[in-house]
């Protein structure tokens, strides 16, 4: 078991990612959190973010974006990004072996794990402009 240091703020941090499917920013999980009535400074809430990455009990998202987004689903799963409202979804494919190997091969490196990220259009997108 890791050694969990959880203050009532980490733990509100968490709660916000954790109940959150759409991968927020830190800014994000600030505003939701004074919405819940919380009162925590920004450097709380990023310290709780990268404390909570630092225990794996999120994940952090870099998607080339500004701001790094937050997943509080630590099984393996990919990203997709849409590329006209900005919008995460996850992709529960696996990387396939072959990819792995490939990469591998292709590299010298030894491939402990992969994180794939898809860009497209969502639907919701793809619908205003047909419509």
């Amino acid at each position: 078991m890791r050694n969990l240091n959880l203050t009532s703020q980490r733990q509100a941090v968490y709660d916000i990612v954790r109940q959150s499917h759409d991968h927020p920013t830190a800014a994000e999980v600030m505003n939701r959190l004074v919405e819940q009535g919380h009162n925590l400074a920004y450097g709380t809430v990023y310290n709780s973010l990268r404390y909570l990455v630092d225990k794996e009990m999120i994940r952090e998202l870099k998607l080339g974006e500004a701001a790094s987004r937050y997943d509080a689903r630590m099984d393996d799963h990919q990203h997709i990004i849409c590329e006209v409202c900005g919008a995460v979804d996850e992709v529960m494919s696996h990387v396939p072996q072959e990819w792995m190997d490939t990469v591998a091969k292709d590299t010298g490196y030894s491939i402990s794990h992969a994180h794939v990220v898809f860009g497209g259009v969502c639907p919701a997108c793809r619908n205003k402009v047909v419509n």
